[in-house]
């Protein structure tokens, strides 16, 4: 069987790294469908999560079933439907109008509705709720990958191999966000309507109004999880080894019960009851409930990152997914490789093993306090905005009274003065010199009414004071300041990652064999309702608090975010990380405690009594 389950964690981190794929993906994409739908940063943090609730609402059948099933075959099964759920993703492309951007800012707000440009309330509410069905379709598909994919792993692997085992397949796994990120980086690049039209000649992945083609990523990753599922289908039922089992005890009512051929409603009358008994445990729930926190700071770094660093330091879509695939992802993966090497090799008692794990996750919280001071402030922002600081108190009334700008328009130009205007009507422009190379792309509009001049003017207007502005947005004021904030980042995750492998080993052994499936559901429900539903969500509504200026859409609907107030948004984006870490790392210093007073625990052995 050695070289049955070899293949076997071979074949489960090429789905698990599939998976994370598109999961980071999708992740990659969230500013970019935001500015093409006009939704909120809280509204897709809730699809990002959405998969979540499916995972939860099945944990009670993976738990019943974990047993008495072929293993392998319902993993390829959920891989199956995790690829249908992938390709539904991306309907809202095919079923919506062409991406419009060039409409002409003198049109009535109904027409730019039918235009696409403002996104029809109907329409906008279809593409979400089409995403959130796909979502939970997802979440379905994956509810048997890791508790069965575990659970099969550690039921059969040699003793002292299966900690080994684990790590290898975390530390493949990982690499699925990284290639993810990259694709994304890829994909983001392409134009989103090549399908229906031509690529704009105007437009440049750079301009703020550029919108990937998300989609085409989810397509690919339909597809590599249809091909990761297909060998499972040819791995054989294999039931626990008598050798490997811990023999009953009188006092283990709860294995006693699990073990019996219950139906599937005599196991739904007693789930609550084994649940709680579960949670009764204090280590294993102080284990879980540190593990929700942590994990609740890793969803909310890796469901926004690429938005922070986009709106923090002015980065491109496609460069922000290309910094955190190449550089913050497989520095985690290594972090997970080298934390199940030490397991492997130095085999620590749980009581050693929990105070090591304060030490790196201590490290990487200290390592966060720079990221608070390692950022630029909104660039300044004219018009009569008194609600934020950010905005400069320059009124455009009078400047640009003539031009009947519409606040449904957002394509910001940079003024020689350093200021930065909505559009080029707000800045009162009324001529554009054109890019003899490209004639359809703008190079410099000029004789803005609403503009300081501070070098020469054009023939005719010396002495107006009427100045020139460049499309897209002003500099950042540190954009230097992104490769060392992502590095930062990335070492910090390398060294709290160091942590995770013997987390998750200690889980493992605080309960009894014949309940490691049931054991492995109840963590990932936990997990899942406590961390990864919420958590993106939580960050979704933090930075949607540190908007300044919203877009406008059909009327006075809110679209997406189009100026941040970046003090505030990275004060409460890393706050957030840094406060989940914190708690976290109470509540593994209470464990730790526990087992103070606990028998003697060892990783390569059953519990002599639950703990």
């Amino acid at each position: 069987m050695t070289d049955g389950i070899q293949i076997f964690v071979l074949c489960h981190s090429l789905l698990q790294l599939t998976q994370l794929l598109h999961s980071a993906y999708f992740k990659s994409c969230i500013t970019t469908i935001e500015r093409r739908f006009g939704f909120n940063s809280m509204s897709m943090g809730t699809v990002s999560s959405l998969h979540e609730m499916g995972n939860m609402v099945l944990v009670v059948f993976v738990s019943y079933f974990g047993s008495r099933v072929n293993r392998p075959r319902f993993i390829g099964f959920g891989g199956l439907l995790m690829s249908c759920a992938a390709a539904t993703l991306a309907l809202p492309h095919f079923l919506s109008k062409p991406y419009q951007y060039h409409f002409m800012e003198n049109s009535s707000a109904p027409e730019v509705c039918r235009q696409g440009g403002g996104g029809d309330p109907s329409e906008v509410r279809t593409q979400w709720l089409t995403m959130a069905a796909a979502q939970v379709l997802f979440g379905i598909g994956s509810v048997p990958i890791q508790p069965f994919g575990i659970s099969y792993i550690d039921d059969f692997a040699e003793p002292g191999n299966s900690a080994l085992y684990i790590a290898i397949l975390f530390s493949i796994s990982v690499f699925g966000p990284a290639f993810g990120y990259l694709l994304g980086s890829m994909m983001l690049r392409i134009y989103v309507d090549v399908d229906k039209i031509d690529s704009p000649l105007d437009l440049t992945p750079s301009d703020p109004r550029w919108v990937g083609a998300w989609w085409m990523g989810l397509l690919v990753s339909s597809g590599c999880l249809a091909l990761a599922s297909i060998p499972y289908f040819f791995f054989p039922r294999v039931k626990v080894p008598a050798q490997a089992k811990a023999p009953k005890t009188e006092s283990d009512p709860l294995k006693d019960e699990t073990s019996l051929e219950t139906s599937l409603i005599d196991f739904l009358k007693m789930f609550p009851r084994l649940l709680l008994r579960m949670l009764l445990r204090p280590v294993f729930l102080l284990l879980i409930l540190s593990q929700c926190c942590f994990s609740s700071s890793i969803v909310g770094l890796a469901t926004f990152l690429s938005k922070f660093l986009e709106h923090q330091y002015g980065t491109t879509a496609t460069y922000g997914s290309l910094l955190i695939g190449a550089i913050n992802l497989p520095m985690a993966a290594v972090g997970l490789l080298l934390g199940g090497v030490v397991m492997k090799r130095v085999r620590p008692p749980v009581r050693t093993l929990l105070w090591l794990c304060l030490v790196p996750l201590s490290l990487s919280i200290l390592l966060c306090v720079p990221l608070f001071f390692m950022g630029c402030s909104t660039q300044r922002v004219a018009g009569d905005h008194p609600i934020s600081l950010v905005f400069f108190p320059r009124s455009l009334s009078l400047c640009n009274s003539n031009c009947s700008c519409l606040n449904n328009v957002f394509n910001p130009v940079c003024g020689e003065d350093n200021t930065e205007y909505i559009s080029p009507c707000h800045a009162g422009c009324t001529n554009v010199t054109i890019d003899t190379l490209n004639p359809h792309r703008v190079q410099t509009y000029t004789m803005c009414s609403c503009v300081t001049a501070l070098s020469a003017v054009p023939a005719g207007a010396a002495g107006m004071g009427i100045g020139r502005a460049l499309p897209g947005s002003c500099t950042k004021s540190c954009p230097h300041l992104v490769l060392p904030a992502i590095l930062l980042i990335a070492f910090a995750g390398f060294i709290a990652s160091l942590s995770h492998n013997p987390i998750y080993m200690m889980v493992l052994r605080t309960v009894f064999q014949e309940e490691k499936s049931f054991a492995i559901g109840v963590q990932f429900l936990l997990i899942r309702m406590l961390a990864w539903l919420p958590a993106p969500a939580v960050f979704g509504l933090a930075i949607d608090y540190s908007c300044v200026w919203w877009k406008h859409a059909c009327g006075n609907k809110q679209g997406a975010c189009g100026y941040y107030d970046n003090n505030i948004l990275r004060n409460r984006y890393f706050g957030l990380q840094v406060g989940y870490k914190c708690l976290g790392l109470v509540l593994l210093a209470l464990a730790g405690w526990r087992v103070q007073h606990t028998p003697c625990l060892s990783i390569e052995k059953e519990p002599e009594v639950p703990v």
